[in-house]
């Protein structure tokens, strides 16, 4: 069987890194967090999310403070979002892995109802046999569960695919899910947060599609 490939969409097709920073900003002032920058972002980031605010709140939010920050998250990052590009790159490599009747899917979770409008804009739909993104209120449960159900609805084998993302929990969730992994460090995430995770670590998009077709042959 041929490498399916399930990619990442946020920090790793699509180069969002400043609207996710400005956008968590504006969360955080909610709770009274002052701003951080996008590298002290990518240096204290973790999953759960709860944990990272967490961090920088030095106490657990509440429930109610949990809605607060992921809808004020929500609404700016939608506003910043349709400026942001693709990630160098990657609509050259899409299109060449389709050209060379390989599949690949994106799982995100950004909303569903948000993710699909983005995709479609940026004119790369037709190059996944399937788009899925969160569905449901957010409380940083992680991509796992997702992850099984859209490799479910495919009908992919696990042992023949690959996650290509950019965070933690991209790697949690293949492992769990019986996939392997390859992450990114143009994202969410520094080399050094990631290479701990005991999976291939790369610097350019290339890298990862390259490493996707040597890693489960």
């Amino acid at each position: 069987m041929r490498t399916h490939i399930v990619w990442d969409w946020n920090g790793t097709l699509l180069h969002d890194m400043a609207a996710v920073v400005a956008a968590s900003n504006a969360a955080f002032a909610t709770v009274g967090v002052a701003p951080i920058t996008v590298q002290q972002y990518r240096e204290l980031y973790c999953f759960p999310i709860p944990k990272f605010y967490e961090s920088l709140l030095g106490r657990t939010p509440s429930a109610s403070e949990w809605l607060m920050l992921d809808g004020a998250f929500q609404e700016r990052y939608q506003e910043l979002s349709d400026a942001c590009g693709l990630t160098e790159g990657a609509a050259e490599l899409l299109t060449r892995w389709r050209a060379a009747g390989r599949s690949q899917s994106l799982l995100s979770m950004h909303e569903h109802h948000r993710l699909v409008p983005q995709v479609r804009a940026r004119g790369i739909e037709e190059h996944f046999v399937r788009v899925d993104g969160r569905v449901g209120e957010s409380y940083g449960t992680g991509k796992t569960d997702y992850l099984r159900q859209h490799l479910e609805a495919l009908g992919a084998d696990p042992a023949h695919t690959v996650v290509i993302g950019d965070a933690a929990d991209d790697a949690v969730a293949a492992k769990n899910a019986g996939a392997r992994a390859v992450l990114y460090t143009g994202g969410s995430h520094t080399r050094e947060k990631l290479e701990p995770l005991g999976v291939p670590v790369v610097d350019s998009l290339a890298e990862a599609v390259e490493l996707a077709e040597r890693i489960v042959a």
